[in-house]
């Protein structure tokens, strides 16, 4: 396939919107998850190993439980409203009694009866590792000397109420009260004595307060029956001075004046009533003919006839004048006729009217002489009104003693009911039971805490270490970054296969350096020739858009392995049968010069100098055929830079090219120094090294920023010192699997 660098633009844009979505997002925290998993499994593994450490010290809890009512029916059942009138139960009320369980003085009274204070767990260190510690290094600031009885109390008072739980079941009566403790049977017993203890608080309360009460009516009741006695004797003298006789509860003229009230209020019901019939026979003598309605409402049976006939007649009377006209003979008798109706009709409600009057007139002379009767009483009983105000208020003071003397009798009497009636709202419907499993601490839930929060806190550790590594690992961070093809990874190289190498480069047989600049001649197998020929392959093809004779390979900083690379690249090339020569362009540190060619007297800068010509100092190796120039005499150069940038270095560039099928420059670091930047002009690709996980993101980004020539001319970028086993987490089709797969078996896996 083609590889041709994009822009840096059009790369930042595909990465952009490839962030957006969610399967890149999702995509992106698994390949997080996957590099950090062996950090998040440690400590995960150690959130868990902490958590079973703690299961294993803490001591076993035992929480058992006593539900509680309460109910005012059961005490209706024996008793009537409570002397100090006791409000209705609503949901305050319940609130109320909780924070009373809750109170010190039941949990004191519960302390003092079941003898706490000399119980260790209370008053001692609590159980497990973890409470022996604690109260190791808490002896160590307390002072020292024996508890007193009070500091005893307080602290089995603090733990009591640490272990204690009292909640209301939702929006029921219900109380549950809980407790815990090492011990089962002690959690039982101490959740039954404290409702045991509620309840005689709640009873000993009401006896107290019932008791004061009785005590204040006898005193009241005294008072009260001798008020009740004066007021009694005072109305009973005052009728006597008065003759006043009182009959079925009422003064004589009260009853009197009472009757004849009556009476006129009959009579002049009657006379409206009669006023009413006088009036509306009026308005139907103003009528020539009453209709049914009036008929019917008086029920007199002459004109309900007559009004019939008169219906009967005049429907006669319109037919016949219809069908001969209102002349004919028979239709003027009945119009006649119907005329002698009309008058008889007339007579008849002027009788009735005659009878309405006389009623009118006997029950107005009723009233009159009620209304003059009516007079005379109260004229009478103005007589004695004086009296009779001093006689009321003398029966009401008399009335009112002895309602409160009755009222305070019937409560003294419901106090004393209550005093031996031991009975209160609360009681027990399910007393606390020994539980058979252990409530604290939850196995099940700790390791389920622990895994979360190991995982969690691992994840979180993963995107801090993510978010602080800033070095390359990837394919990806160099095309998203450097907008350029990764073409190459290498893997870091251990101890060469082959322990005995041979050849005219002077190598020595214990020196590592030469080992590895002859690895792929010396290892044509392994993982690092195959990756080196993967980029010779990138060479190939790019020949096909530019040529690419003329390669320069550099990198960031020093010791990144852009020698090695470079070296071995050459050696690759020429052990293909390509004519190929290899230049120590590194004219500030020529380490290249230095392994292979050791005793070299003249090179590279004797050449661009014109003190040597090139057939005098390159060396051949006769394994490859690589042709290799050293650097020559560098020692004394302050301007390297000068020297790669000159004509006379474009020209021996020029004839290498024209000699030899590839010419491969080892080119210096680009942060230290600005020679490569001169050689972009005959340089055709340049080949950028960057070590795995050392070399610094936002340093190669700048590096290539400010050098958009050497960028233009980038043939890609080459991974090196990858560590295949570590890679796997980052990219997994360049891991350990993708290498040892097919290599293993040739023995070459390094």
């Amino acid at each position: 396939m083609l590889q041709v660098n994009k822009p840096t633009s059009e790369i930042n844009r595909d990465f952009a919107e490839a962030d957006g979505s969610p399967s890149q997002t999702l995509t992106s925290y698994l390949d997080i998850i996957r590099r950090q998993f062996p950090t998040m499994v440690a400590i995960v593994s150690a959130c868990v190993i902490l958590a079973l450490l703690y299961l294993f010290t803490a001591a076993p809890l035992f929480t058992s439980t006593a539900s509680m009512v309460i109910d005012t029916r059961k005490v209706q059942l024996f008793q009537q409203q409570s002397v100090l009138g006791d409000i209705a139960i609503d949901s305050a009320t319940v609130e109320t009694q909780v924070e009373i369980l809750k109170s010190e003085n039941i949990s004191l009274a519960v302390i003092r009866d079941l003898h706490l204070t000399d119980d260790p767990e209370f008053a001692g260190s609590g159980g497990g590792l973890v409470g022996a510690i604690m109260t190791s290094i808490t002896g160590l600031f307390s002072s020292a000397g024996v508890l007193s009885e009070f500091e005893l109390t307080r602290r089995a008072l603090g733990v009591f109420e640490k272990n204690r739980t009292v909640k209301r079941l939702g929006v029921t009566y219900v109380m549950e009260i809980g407790f815990t403790s090492r011990d089962p049977q002690k959690a039982a017993r101490i959740a039954n004595a404290i409702a045991d203890a509620y309840i005689v608080d709640q009873l000993e309360a009401k006896y107290q307060a019932t008791r004061r009460a009785s005590v204040w009516l006898q005193d009241r009741i005294k008072e009260l029956r001798t008020q009740a006695s004066a007021a009694q004797k005072a109305v009973v003298d005052f009728k006597t001075a008065n003759n006043i006789v009182d009959t079925g509860g009422r003064l004589m003229n009260e009853q009197q004046l009472a009757e004849v009230n009556s009476q006129l209020v009959l009579a002049h019901a009657s006379t409206a009533e009669a006023k009413a019939r006088l009036d509306r026979m009026n308005d139907i003598l103003k009528q020539d003919i009453p209709d049914a309605n009036v008929a019917d409402a008086l029920k007199n049976d002459t004109i309900v006839k007559l009004r019939a006939q008169y219906v009967d007649m005049a429907s006669k009377e319109s037919i016949w004048a219809m069908k001969y006209g209102p002349d004919h003979l028979a239709a003027v008798n009945l119009r006649r006729q119907m005329a002698e109706i009309k008058k008889n009709i007339t007579d008849e409600l002027k009788r009735i009217q005659q009878s309405y009057k006389s009623d009118y007139d006997i029950a107005v002379t009723r009233e009159e002489a009620i209304k003059s009767s009516l007079a005379n009483v109260v004229s009478e009983s103005q007589l004695t009104n004086q009296a009779q105000v001093q006689l009321r208020e003398l029966e009401s003071n008399a009335q009112s003693y002895q309602a409160m003397y009755d009222n305070f009798l019937q409560r003294y009497m419901e106090s004393v009911q209550q005093q031996s009636f031991p009975i209160t709202e609360a009681r027990v419907i399910s007393a606390a039971t020994t539980p058979l499993v252990k409530s604290a601490p939850k196995s099940l839930i700790i390791l389920g805490a622990a895994l979360l929060g190991g995982f969690m806190l691992s994840f979180g550790a993963a995107m801090a270490r993510e978010l602080s590594d800033k070095v390359f690992r990837t394919t990806g961070q160099i095309e998203g970054e450097l907008g350029a093809n990764c073409v190459a990874i290498l893997p870091a190289l251990g101890p060469p296969a082959s322990a005995a190498l041979s050849g005219k480069l002077g190598r020595k047989k214990n020196n590592p350096e030469s080992d590895l600049l002859r690895y792929v001649v010396e290892n044509p197998l392994s993982r690092f020739a195959e990756a080196v020929r993967s980029l010779k392959v990138a060479v190939d093809l790019n020949s096909i858009v530019r040529e690419n004779r003329v390669l320069a390979v550099t990198s960031t900083l020093p010791n990144e392995g852009k020698s090695t690379l470079s070296t071995n690249l050459a050696q690759l090339i020429a052990h293909g049968g390509a004519r190929v020569i290899l230049v120590d362009a590194d004219l500030r540190n020529p380490s290249l010069s230095r392994a292979l060619l050791p005793d070299a007297k003249a090179g590279l800068v004797d050449v661009v100098a014109h003190k040597a010509q090139v057939e005098d100092v390159v060396s051949i190796d006769p394994q490859t055929g690589l042709a290799i120039l050293a650097a020559g005499t560098t020692s004394k150069l302050l301007h390297t830079n000068e020297v790669l940038a000159s004509k006379p270095m474009r020209d021996l560039v020029a004839l290498l090219r024209s000699k030899y099928d590839y010419v491969v420059l080892d080119m210096p670091p680009m942060a230290p120094v600005v020679d490569v930047r001169v050689t972009s002009p005959y340089v055709d690709s340049f080949v950028y090294v960057v070590e795995w996980g050392k070399t610094k993101i936002d340093v190669v980004r700048h590096n290539l920023r400010s050098a958009p020539e050497i960028h233009d001319k980038l043939l890609g970028v080459v991974l090196n010192k990858a560590d295949t086993r570590l890679l796997a987490r980052y990219e997994s089709y360049h891991g350990r699997y993708y290498y040892q797969k097919y290599y293993a078996r040739y023995g070459y896996v390094e």
